[in-house]
């Protein structure tokens, strides 16, 4: 059992690399992220970076927002088209934030119990922790669907809604 929201998927594409990498290219934006002013075309749908065979995307957004996917890709070719892997995942820094929150937790609980005798304490710190980690997988898996819906359109894999 994983910890820390994660999800895979493959994916089948009738287009070669080249055309895959082409696709996922035009809809990502290369950020330089020590520019003060960051300008967003109406067509980008991504930040990241690409090339021939691996990305490594996350939505554009407006807002900060810890639990977004960080999309890794890799595009293998075959006879009739390619294959994409895709890992979807936390950022590093989400994955830190709830590894620390999570053994701090742990730990806050194990305090109580072994040196303030206060069980209830010690169950308000677990119930704390584990909260925090639902809430992460919940959001996490709300804002996959969101990347899913968009990456799948954009290889026009799914119909626009």
């Amino acid at each position: 059992m994983n910890f820390f929201p994660t999800y895979s998927e493959i994916l089948v594409s009738s287009l070669s690399c080249e055309e895959v990498a082409r696709k996922i290219g035009v809809v990502t934006k290369k950020v330089d992220y020590l520019d003060v002013v960051v300008k967003k075309e109406k067509w980008h749908q991504f930040n990241g970076e690409v090339d021939d065979r691996h990305f490594r995307l996350s939505l554009i957004i407006n807002n900060a927002d810890s639990f977004l996917p960080l999309i890794n890709g890799k595009i293998e070719s075959t006879k009739n088209g390619c294959i994409l892997f895709l890992r979807y995942s936390l950022f590093p820094s989400s994955v830190f934030f709830l590894a620390f929150w999570g053994i701090g937790s742990v730990l806050l609980a194990l305090f109580f119990i072994f040196y303030e005798k206060q069980w209830m304490y010690a169950l308000i710190s677990i119930l704390a922790g584990a909260g925090n980690f639902l809430f992460a997988w919940s959001y996490f898996k709300t804002k996959l669907k969101q990347s899913q819906m968009i990456f799948h359109q954009m290889l026009s894999l799914q119909e626009k809604n």
